[in-house]
């Protein structure tokens, strides 16, 4: 199949699909020797995966790690693993210090708000 049928089957532009491949959401299509792309039809199920997932948000790092992990087989996971835990523990870290922002605005918030009632700005923990 060609570029303008893959296109068709799955009601996306033909730039969409180059980009799939590009940027490695679908494996490499096959090209005849006079380079035109040759999708089989195992290459349409990844269009179709990369289509389902992207429809569901997913981003495109995830549809590309997927394709890797699934392509380089089960000696890639140990260290895919530990990518992972490694950026778990860093957005755990940002939760943290976001966490603790939110908190002091929402102490300030409240101040104001009782402030506002009031007429007296206290920072102390207690209710004015």
């Amino acid at each position: 199949m060609n570029i303008a049928v893959v296109s068709k089957k799955f009601d996306l532009s033909q730039d969409t699909l180059r980009y799939y491949e590009r940027v490695g959401m679908i494996p490499p299509v096959n090209r005849t020797p006079s380079g035109i792309r040759n999708y089989t039809d195992e290459n349409c199920k990844w269009v179709e995966l990369a289509k389902c997932m992207r429809s569901a948000g997913l981003p495109v790092e995830v549809m590309i790690e997927y394709l890797k992990l699934t392509q380089q087989g089960d000696e890639t996971i140990p260290a895919r693993r530990e990518l992972l835990l490694e950026q778990r523990e860093q957005l755990l870290a940002q939760k943290a210090t976001i966490e603790s922002t939110l908190d002091r605005l929402n102490f300030k918030i409240e101040r104001y708000e009782i402030a506002m009632e009031t007429g007296v700005l206290s920072w102390d923990r207690e209710e004015v």
